[in-house]
């Protein structure tokens, strides 16, 4: 019996750096842990990263959890023969909901012979967060989005309020508090994944032996279907090789911040910017974006002199994919000096289509 632990939540709310610390903390408590990263398309910076912080990582792309619910299964089974890990985690697409009536309940019904579902948790940025919490404040959430963004609030078992290292104890206390009133199905909790703080109590409470999907929630397909649609989604990878040494990181700044430059100027409200550039030495910079309105963010370092590196981009921007994917090949062109030749790998920008789970329970199923 393996334990499976799912976390949710919205696009740009840290569940890959969640996923990251808590594999560590189990390792630390002598478990061995498997990752599943999901995405509407390959070539996820999250994955990259997982991996290349040594963790053992599976991928499924081209639909979420609910709608690629056998894949999910068929991925576990396959981290299982090759891993034997006692703890999987698993993190579904960022614009993705309605997972009790999709994902866990089919689990408990098909699969609990095989899986200890933990309860569902739904991660959130404290940011976004007040935004649907109180859009009458002003926000650059796409009313179609803080839909989703609702419903996955609604149907947690756990509410899980992420960068807690952004707040005051009293800024805390009260999002605490609200979220609670809101939310009175889900158990309120708080972490930091920079600073580990109230991660080791996360898991606790995951490893405890409680109930998953207690509750599915009612949702409208059409609205979630345009939520989802509203983004344009673009994943790339490219070699970058050059004739002298090269300040890796610095590129990484110069890239994601015109990127986010172009964004802004746009108004196109970003729910996340990743990339990640790396070399064969095993060092990384991770660059990231959360919020249209917010600083990017860099962590790790390239010391190394090697003169060549790999680029991944993901963007998930409100805009066609069409014009993203534009404004992504012209960023890298300017950004990039004319002495560093780029070989594009690959590039898929594209809208998700129309979810169409595999199951969708109307009951909950008691284990």
């Amino acid at each position: 019996m393996r334990e499976l632990i799912l976390v949710g939540g919205f696009l740009g709310a840290g569940k890959t750096t969640l996923l990251y610390g808590a594999a560590k903390n189990l390792a630390e408590r002598g478990k061995k842990v498997a990752l599943i990263t999901n995405d509407q398309a390959p070539d996820l910076v999250d994955t990259e990263l997982l991996r290349k912080g040594g963790l053992e990582v599976g991928e499924i792309a081209g639909g979420c959890f609910c709608c690629r619910f056998d894949q999910l299964i068929d991925t576990s089974d396959k981290l299982i023969e090759s891993q034997n890990p006692d703890v999987i985690i698993g993190e579904p697409v960022g614009s993705c909901t309605d997972l009790s009536a999709t994902v866990l309940q089919p689990i408990k019904d098909l699969h609990a012979d095989r899986f200890h579902l933990a309860p569902f948790s739904v991660l959130t940025d404290p940011i976004k967060l007040v935004e649907v919490l109180h859009p009458d404040r002003g926000t650059t959430i796409h009313p179609s989005a803080a839909y989703i963004y609702q419903k996955q609030l609604e149907e947690a078992d756990y509410i899980v309020i992420s960068k807690i290292d952004t707040l005051n104890p009293a800024q805390l206390a009260s999002l605490k508090s609200e979220v609670a009133a809101s939310f009175p199905l889900a158990k309120v909790m708080a972490v930091s994944s920079e600073t580990g703080e109230g991660i080791d109590a996360w898991l606790d409470e995951m490893l405890a032996g409680q109930t998953a999907g207690t509750h599915i929630i009612e949702i409208d397909y059409d609205i979630y279907a345009e939520g989802e649609a509203i983004l344009g989604w673009l994943n790339c990878t490219a070699q970058l090789t050059s004739t002298v040494d090269v300040d890796w990181k610095t590129l990484s700044q110069n890239i994601i911040d015109d990127l986010h430059n172009v964004f802004k100027e746009k108004k196109a409200d970003i729910a996340h910017l990743k990339l990640i550039v790396s070399c064969l030495c095993g060092e990384n910079v991770l660059a990231n974006v959360t919020n249209l309105n917010g600083d990017s963010k860099l962590r790790g370092e390239l010391t190394s002199t090697a003169r060549s590196a790999h680029l991944t981009i993901n963007a998930r921007v409100e805009m066609t994919p069409e014009v993203l994917q534009a404004i992504v090949e012209k960023t890298l062109k300017t950004s990039i000096p004319a002495n560093i030749e780029v070989e594009m790998e690959d590039m898929v920008s594209l809208s998700p289509g129309r979810p169409t789970p595999t199951h969708r329970y109307k009951e909950i199923v008691n284990v």
